[in-house]
Parts: structure tokens; sequence; C-alpha cells
């Protein structure tokens, strides 16, 4: 959801999105909730971040609550590294509207947290 996001401030902006432990297809509840905004995340597919360790990047953002203890150390060139913690809406329990509540609740803080952070740091 955050690379959707970040994505859709500037079209221009290179965002590579990866996981510790990726999935093997993106979650079906992110794809509606992002689709509900206007961002089709539908044809993304999750990536291992090990396949990024060595790349230069301006930016390395991670995202979960439990990102930055699990995620190795990036060996690339890193100009800016950044924990911005959300819960993984993927282990919402409890009823179908419960668990989409969930994914849009943190799609809205994720959107409302980029927003604010690429104002700042990336206009």
């Amino acid at each position: 959801m955050a690379q959707g996001f970040l994505q859709s401030f500037d079209k221009n902006n290179q965002v590579c999105s990866a996981g510790t432990f990726p999935a093997s297809k993106v979650n079906p509840n992110a794809v509606k909730v992002m689709g509900e905004v206007g961002i089709d995340i539908s044809r993304k597919s999750p990536k291992n971040v090990s396949q990024y360790l060595d790349d230069e990047w301006d930016f390395v953002i991670t995202v979960c609550d439990d990102a930055k203890e699990t995620c190795p150390l990036f060996q690339g060139k890193v100009k800016h590294r950044l924990h911005m913690g959300f819960e993984d809406p993927s282990n919402a329990k409890g009823s179908e509207d419960f668990i989409m509540s969930e994914f849009r609740r943190i799609r809205d803080e994720i959107k409302s947290e980029f927003y604010k952070y690429y104002n700042k740091f990336l206009i």
C-alpha cells in the first residue's frame, strides 16, 4: 500500500517494495481497499528485500511494526533511513467486516503519514 501511495504522489518516483518474508501474492484485501481510493496494485508482486540489499537508495523506509527489528542491514548506499511502523492488517482476526475495516484503517494511516513525509522531504 505504501508503494502505491508514494507512486500516486508523483509518477516519476521510482519506488520499490519488498519484505523480509514476502507472501506469494499481494493480499487481495489490500488490492481491494487500494482500489477503493483509485490506486491499482493488482499487478504488483511481493519481492524479497534481499534482491535490493546492494543497491543505492535515496530512502529506505520500513513500514511494518516488526520490520525495524527483522530487516537486514542494507549494504548499499542509503542516504536516508526511516521507520514508520504500521500494524499489519493481514494479522487482523474477526469478521470479514472487521478485517476490511482494519485494512481501510491502516491504508488511511499509511496515506496520511506518507503524504506528510512526501511533502516535507520529497517535494
